[in-house]
């Protein structure tokens, strides 16, 4: 087991907060200890105060890796200064303080927030888990099964029926279309880590099954692009309740009362966050949406 010693003053970071905010899917916290599956690997990880304590199986992972995963290179102080706007956001970060962003892998992001459509998070978890027991690999480490997530080529080969038994319902088509236009080199994710947010976006929507919140998801939390600002039916009920004023009253009633957003409407959703919260406004987001889902007892 390897420590990190966090100076949490100047690096704050909180665990619990980061791997329970929803924001990745693969990671589940049994007794004191997180397990998650992370490319490739088992990663099993604890923090106890102002240290970090991990490991990977089969193979080791060194601090450089949880240094970039968890992103402990964002100067977490300023971003959360800037985003720190009005009464609402304040009241989200000293709640969560802490909570970072996760850098994933954009393959694996792409594919999960791609099953994230109109499901809830447990639907996601269980989509996930059941393509990667049966396109991925078996890892069991401390009495638990673990299994990798399929690699392009393994979903590109599978069939639609193959992918149906994963529970992806509407969503396997789309899945398998991506996953032959990835494995054959005609949609190439890394370079979109490279461009503006607008062109890494277009890119992302010419992609079957990528929309606007789903492109936007994978920009945040893979990309780099942390003005992206996802909108859900969670976010659009907290920017539409919490920051009416910036918005017409007939477009806040209008857009309450349906059930999915025009690419319009989440547009205008979607740009007031950038604007409201400026360049970290990913950040906002993430802090908003674990506060609200915390602390609502009932789901939209």
């Amino acid at each position: 087991i390897v420590t990190i010693q966090l100076d949490l003053p100047m690096t704050p970071f909180n665990l619990d907060h980061t791997l329970g905010c929803g924001q990745v899917f693969r990671w589940e916290k049994l007794g004191d200890w997180w397990y998650g599956v992370v490319t490739g690997k088992v990663v099993k990880m604890e923090q106890r105060g102002d240290k970090l304590l991990f490991q990977g199986f089969p193979k080791g992972i060194d601090a450089e890796f949880v240094r970039g995963y968890f992103r402990l290179d964002d100067d977490l102080p300023i971003i959360l200064s800037e985003i720190n706007r009005d009464e609402h956001i304040g009241k989200a970060i000293r709640t969560f303080h802490g909570l970072r962003i996760i850098r994933q892998d954009p393959w694996e992001c792409l594919i999960s927030y791609m099953c994230a459509t109109n499901a809830s998070i447990p639907a996601i978890k269980n989509m996930i888990l059941n393509l990667s027991k049966r396109f991925g690999g078996k890892i069991s480490f401390n009495n638990h099964d673990f299994y990798t997530f399929p690699k392009p080529a393994a979903l590109a080969e599978a069939s639609l029926e193959e992918l149906k038994k994963c529970k992806l319902g509407f969503r396997a088509e789309r899945v398998l279309e991506v996953s032959k236009r990835v494995n054959c080199g005609d949609f190439v994710l890394d370079p979109s880590r490279k461009m503006s947010y607008e062109e890494a976006k277009n890119e992302l929507l010419s992609l079957p099954g990528v929309g606007h919140k789903v492109a936007d998801c994978i920009l945040l939390f893979s990309m780099d692009k942390l003005e992206a600002f996802p909108v859900d039916v969670w976010m659009r009920r907290i920017v539409l309740g919490l920051y009416s004023r910036h918005f017409n009253p007939a477009f806040v009633e209008k857009t309450l009362r349906k059930k999915s957003l025009t690419p319009r409407e989440y547009k205008e959703i979607s740009s007031f966050g950038r604007k409201h919260f400026g360049r970290y406004a990913g950040y906002a987001q993430e802090y908003l949406f674990h506060f609200k889902r915390s602390y609502s007892s009932t789901p939209p």
